[in-house]
């Protein structure tokens, strides 16, 4: 089994409610495919308030910069508008107005504002499908995790 999850998630009476960052490709890919792992992540923070989402505003830009790509913007499902989408996100997560710096943890240097936003907001869990990130496996008591990992643990 792999390192355990940093004790920020709260227990909230029996209920264990994970802090968690998440990878662009994770809304980008929720955008697209709402039935897939990442969108049904985005539909249970949004309606359940499953887990505490963690975000600074490095991650807002770079989410809103790939929905913008001609290529992804043809993909994202009809009827949704995604500045007003991830405006809901925004307004309902935690945000991590300062994150801290993390050089060098992973391979691709624009992956290091995850991890810095994972550390300064005490997350337990990044999750991604970058295999950049997921090498890492664990910084500083976070943990780096699929999405499909992260349903899982939701669900127990």
């Amino acid at each position: 089994m792999g390192p355990q999850v940093r004790q920020t998630a709260v227990e909230v009476g029996v209920t264990t409610v994970f802090r968690a960052v998440l990878d662009a490709n994770v809304f980008v890919s929720a955008a697209i495919h709402p039935d897939g792992p990442p969108g049904r992540i985005i539909e249970r923070f949004l309606r359940t308030n499953a887990f505490t989402l963690i975000l600074s505003q490095a991650i807002v830009e770079e989410v809103m910069r790939a929905l913008a790509y001609p290529k992804v913007r043809r993909y994202v499902r009809r009827g949704l508008d995604p500045g007003l989408w991830m405006e809901d996100l925004v307004v309902l997560a935690d945000f991590v107005l300062d994150p801290i710096q993390v050089p060098g943890v992973s391979k691709d240097p624009d992956d290091d504002k995850y991890v810095a936003a994972a550390v300064a907001g005490r997350a337990s869990l990044l999750v991604t499908g970058d295999p950049h990130l997921l090498t890492v496996g664990e910084y500083e008591g976070v943990r780096i995790v699929t999405p499909r990992a992260f349903l899982n643990l939701l669900s127990a």
